[in-house]
């Protein structure tokens, strides 16, 4: 079962994704509690390496009101949870000008927070211009299609 916490559907507009990981999450008690409270958002977080760990930032996970004495912060620097290998090659990746690691979606997948990250190349307002094209002409054609098929019914 794989139910999404929050989506990103900014960073797909912003970005071309050119690789997609799935990474673990490290988590604290009360925050996986928020989540399943569905206090998170991933809208503008992105990840960053840092002594050959990967760390995310701006994942807002909202304070749990039932908590007792122990509260985390809401947007603290979270680590995700990657192979030595997948960090080696994001690091040699993000070099790159122009190329940087984004959070997609927060996601279960059993009982387990997963993270979906995308190695993203900024969009140029061009680029964006000629999305929005495609996605209209992809639409009137879907209609075109589906209006055809209904007359031949």
């Amino acid at each position: 079962m794989r139910a999404d916490i929050s989506v990103n559907r900014k960073a797909l507009h912003e970005y071309h994704i050119l690789e997609r990981f799935e990474a673990g999450v490290e988590l604290k008690g009360t925050e996986v509690k928020s989540i399943r409270a569905g206090l998170a958002n991933v809208t503008g977080a992105f990840g960053k390496v840092e002594k050959n760990q990967l760390w995310l930032y701006g994942v807002d996970v909202q304070a749990y009101a039932k908590a007792s004495y122990e509260q985390h912060e809401s947007k603290r620097q979270r680590r995700a949870l990657l192979k030595r290998r997948e960090i080696n090659h994001l690091t040699e990746m993000t070099q790159v000008a122009g190329h940087s690691i984004v959070v997609l979606r927060l996601y279960w997948k059993e009982h387990l927070v997963k993270v979906e990250l995308g190695l993203g190349k900024g969009k140029l307002a061009h680029d964006k211009r000629d999305d929005i094209k495609a996605k209209a002409e992809k639409r009137e054609a879907d209609r075109t299609a589906a209006n055809f098929n209904r007359s031949r019914a």
